[in-house]
């Protein structure tokens, strides 16, 4: 909303330029049966498929989207020779359910197009999401017509799959989670093992949150952005967690002093009672694989850190507050 056409388009441009670079990975310990990693895009997306049961529902889970976010604007800079910020989607200003469809998101020239056609799934099956209305391939956009934009999936397989980018848009969804009252219900949290909770919500789709919010309202049942494992492969995604790295600097903010050293959750997956490994610290590390150093989670609690005392360094140009 608040970049100029231009900008957008020299955005797009950048992920398009990501999505075309090769490979980086090659070689030991690189997994030679992952023939789908074929661009710089795939890197990111091979990553986020090995760890992806060991970086959700942990209490590593916002700190570790946070490298992974600020290492795709990075690539787009260094290796792209963009020369804008990583925008974020505040979704808050396209809920109601009514109005979803017509974020400036979903443009079809200045954003990254809309919704595909309705594809029939199985409604009595455990990952049909409410309120779907697509799931075939997008229909209009940057990223329309390209058979072989994704091509790795579905789910974990590493293997060589072209597919053309889906969306299964769920209005309901993204109206449910993703309006100003979700938001500061998780803003208001005291305690970050409380807040990061509240942001990834459980696995029922009756108890998400933000988090999930923003997936299944884009990728519903048969997109991209709805698969746990694959969903980087929309470029969405990446605005999509943009925001959510902006609510967990809102929410530190609000005592930073404190909050740049709290840290919590398990280890493992939804270990919440600790019976299989101890919690998250700040001492625990983070990988993004080939694309950037490895780091620990103290080394990104703080954004605006900069230079040899931190691993990022950007700001937010405004913050939600209580």
């Amino acid at each position: 909303r608040t970049l100029t056409n231009p900008q957008k388009k020299t955005y797009i441009k950048a992920v398009k330029c990501i999505l075309a670079k090769p490979s980086l990975n090659s070689g030991e310990p690189f997994n030679t049966t992952a023939t789908g990693v074929i661009s710089r895009y795939d890197d990111l997306v091979y990553t986020h498929i090995q760890q992806t049961m060991s970086i959700h529902y942990v209490g590593h889970f916002l700190a570790w989207h946070r490298l992974f976010t600020a290492t795709y604007e990075r690539m787009l800079r260094d290796e792209c020779g963009y020369k804008g910020a990583q925008p974020y989607w505040d979704w808050t200003l396209d809920t109601p359910a009514s109005q979803w469809t017509q974020s400036p998101v979903f443009d079809p020239v200045t954003g990254f197009g809309g919704n595909g056609p309705y594809v029939a799934g199985d409604p009595s099956s455990p990952f049909a999401v409410p309120g779907r209305t697509g799931g075939g391939c997008v229909q209009d956009g940057p990223f329309a017509g390209i058979n072989d934009l994704v091509h790795l999936g579905p789910g974990e397989s590493y293997s060589y799959n072209p597919q053309c980018l889906k969306r299964d848009f769920s209005p309901y969804f993204a109206g449910r989670y993703l309006g100003m009252n979700q938001t500061l219900l998780t803003l208001s949290q005291s305690d970050f093992g409380w807040f990061n909770r509240f942001v990834e919500g459980g696995p029922s789709f009756e108890a998400s949150g933000v988090h999930g919010g923003g997936h299944y309202g884009v990728g519903g049942m048969l997109g991209q952005m709805g698969d746990l494992y694959v969903s980087p492969a929309d470029p969405i995604f990446h605005l999509h967690h943009a925001n959510l790295d902006r609510l967990w600097w809102s929410w530190q903010k609000l005592d930073l002093n404190a909050r740049l050293t709290d840290i919590s959750g398990p280890l493992e997956i939804m270990d919440y009672s600790n019976t299989f490994d101890g919690n998250a610290t700040l001492a625990t590390p983070l990988t993004v694989g080939v694309s950037g150093q490895d780091v620990t989670v103290g080394d990104v609690m703080d954004i605006t850190r900069c230079g040899t005392a931190g691993a990022l360094c950007y700001d937010y140009d405004n913050l939600y507050t209580l």
